[in-house]
């Protein structure tokens, strides 16, 4: 594994998070009522420090009341203005040290403000959920919120006991008392702040296909109102996650699960171990089927794999869509090739000024970025051959499992698998504006792989 850390601010976000500290782990207890929209929180955040002693450090948090900080069981001195929270501790930790924070919050959740509008946690009609990227974390809970600094976590809710809590990981245990029920989750892989996702509503909760010995379990917490049309749209999920470990190497988190909730949203959205659906995306016709794919994807490709900082983001979507193209591919639809010239007939009608590998904050989620990326990594595919390209996604998926990476490692690790170094195809895919032309298809039209369940579903 391989974690590549800014040594700065991220440039996107200069005040979300600081890199002058690495957490190890969050232990999260919750308490949270849906009818007032009331939370209560205490964190234990276990970190190291950097090269200096810490005399100051920030955690990102939102307009809560702050209850209590404690730091290695000392009161810091301590201020709370604008989303950051600073610290000074009474006694610094040394360089390379570990320390404890301890925080109690509580208040009234929403989402923060972003470019694209609120972002994190959201209560809905009945109930809760939470959508973090890019920069929702601190809506809930105080972490230090920058893609790269993944930890572990523990994460108990309590809420009333007529609503499901749903969380990316194991869940360890689920204890009524009362008229309450507190849900422990483990989420035990490295994770990136924003990839912390929450679910409260209520939910009826669906086992998709049979995982076997040693398989992924795959649930589905849906609206029950929903189930006919759910057990359609996700019933080739099992036959995606077949597939995509046989392509890009073994699933990289002990279980996933999808979340729909009863309410429509522009996108699914990704988080670890977890995806968010909204009630739009079920239709019980298979509409949204390359967003199944597409976030599935996001495990290893955003989640597993993970980026140093947003600027790298390209890596995150480009996979991912390219794995949508290759569902198409083995199931029965489109091939890669078909959809790669189709992305390029619709980006040469577009303008041509983004540059993926750093498209600059306003256009972190432009559509420009999803299709471009995924048409770069055909290109690829291309240049190395079904053969070679296969084993370069498996192995840098293995590679920086629960790492972080740049579009330079990229660059470097494709080179590994190619004849001649590759740098000039990537640097006018990822690096210019104006639009290569369109890759010879140089590949199969189907992969050289065996038949997968999809292509009997």
């Amino acid at each position: 594994m391989a974690v590549q850390q800014s040594a700065g601010p991220d440039p996107y976000f200069p005040d979300n998070g600081d890199p002058r500290y690495r957490v190890h782990r969050y232990e999260l207890t919750l308490d949270y009522r849906p009818g007032p929209n009331r939370l209560a929180g205490t964190a234990r955040i276990n970190a190291i420090a950097g090269r200096a002693a810490l005399s100051e450090f920030q955690l990102n948090l939102a307009d809560f009341k702050i209850g209590r900080i404690r730091v290695d069981g000392r009161q810091p001195h301590w201020t709370h203005r604008g989303g950051r929270l600073r610290i000074k501790p009474a006694k610094p930790p040394r360089a390379g040290a570990a320390f404890t924070v301890e925080i109690h919050w509580s208040g009234n959740p929403k989402p923060v403000n972003s470019p694209w509008g609120g972002i994190g946690w959201e209560e809905l009609t009945d109930g809760a959920l939470v959508a973090s990227q890019p920069v929702g974390a601190p809506s809930w809970f105080p972490c230090n919120d920058r893609p790269a600094d993944k930890a572990s976590y523990l994460l108990s809710v309590t809420c009333p006991s007529a609503y499901s809590v749903v969380a990316g990981g194991r869940l360890l245990t689920r204890t009524a008392k009362a008229s309450t029920t507190t849900w422990v989750y483990e989420q035990a892989a490295p994770t990136s702040s924003y990839l912390l996702s929450l679910a409260i509503g209520k939910f009826q909760t669906v086992l998709l296909g049979d995982p076997g010995i040693g398989g992924v379990p795959m649930h589905g917490h849906i609206p029950a109102h929903l189930l006919p049309e759910f057990s359609r749209d996700f019933a080739r999920q099992p036959a995606m996650m077949d597939l995509f470990q046989r392509l890009f190497g073994p699933y990289p988190f002990g279980e996933y699960a999808v979340v729909v909730a009863d309410e429509e949203f522009d996108v699914p959205v990704e988080a670890q171990g977890l995806s968010l659906f909204g009630v739009n995306h079920v239709d019980g016709a298979r509409g949204s089927e390359r967003l199944v794919a597409h976030e599935l994807a996001h495990q290893w490709f955003g989640n597993s794999v993970s980026i140093a900082d947003w600027r790298h983001i390209w890596l995150n979507e480009g996979l991912a869509k390219y794995a949508e193209w290759l569902w198409s591919e083995r199931s029965g639809g489109r091939s890669a090739q078909q959809l790669a010239a189709a992305a390029h007939r619709l980006l040469s009608g577009l303008p041509q000024d983004i540059r993926i590998a750093a498209p600059g904050k306003k256009s972190m989620f432009d559509d420009r970025l999803y299709e471009r990326g995924g048409v770069a990594v055909h290109a690829i595919r291309c240049a190395l051959g079904d053969d070679r390209f296969f084993h370069m996604l498996r192995a840098w998926a293995g590679l920086h499992r629960g790492g972080s990476v740049t579009t330079a490692m990229f660059t470097a690790h494709v080179n590994r698998f190619a004849d001649e170094p590759l740098d000039g195809l990537l640097d006018a895919w990822v690096h210019r504006g104006a639009l290569p032309a369109l890759p010879a298809p140089a590949v199969p039209a189907r992969p050289a792989q065996p038949p997968t369940n999809a292509e009997s579903a």
